[in-house]
């Protein structure tokens, strides 16, 4: 399985606008800088956060990206969802049915074997994702970084603000 980059960095976008005083924002452009990842995919990335609910968007001199709810209440799986959508990442096409030794279909009263395995794996990734909050991982963050390191984020963040 691979996670589409976009879930990185807009869980890092997500860590970085957590720390915006109340109704304040930051532009997709300042953020892009801050990670020196292109604008244009990053925004096309906020914009899927927005709609998920994860994010808001908010116009004005303060405006930009915000968290649309707190640390506590945005998990991983809220991004991941965001991002590459509900589906499934395995998808069973069946291919058991195929060839010279194919099953009949009516042979197929069972989920395939591979099939449930998979879906039984994403279960349990899904529900990792779940428990594990923005703000647990700023807060596990926050105990491996220097001090200097969080000063020097919180310093821009402040240093961004109109």
């Amino acid at each position: 399985m691979q996670i589409a980059k976009g879930v990185e960095w807009t869980t890092h976008i997500c860590t970085v606008i957590a720390l915006l005083p109340p109704g304040r924002g930051l532009a997709v452009d300042v953020l892009a800088d801050f990670f020196e990842v292109p604008s244009a995919y990053l925004s096309k990335q906020m914009q899927l956060l927005r709609r998920a609910g994860v994010v808001e968007s908010v116009r004005g001199k303060s405006g930009g990206y915000r968290l649309a709810k707190t640390p506590d209440d945005i998990t991983l799986l809220d991004i991941v969802l965001a991002i590459e959508g509900p589906k499934p990442a395995f998808r069973c096409t069946e291919i058991r049915q195929n060839g010279p030794c194919g099953l009949k279909r009516t042979d197929c009263k069972r989920p395939c074997e591979i099939a449930a395995a998979f879906a039984e794996a994403e279960r349990v990734y899904r529900d990792a994702l779940k428990v594990k909050t923005l703000a647990s991982i700023m807060q596990e963050a926050a105990v491996n970084a220097k001090p200097e390191h969080l000063n020097d984020i919180g310093n821009w963040v402040q240093q961004q603000l109109p």
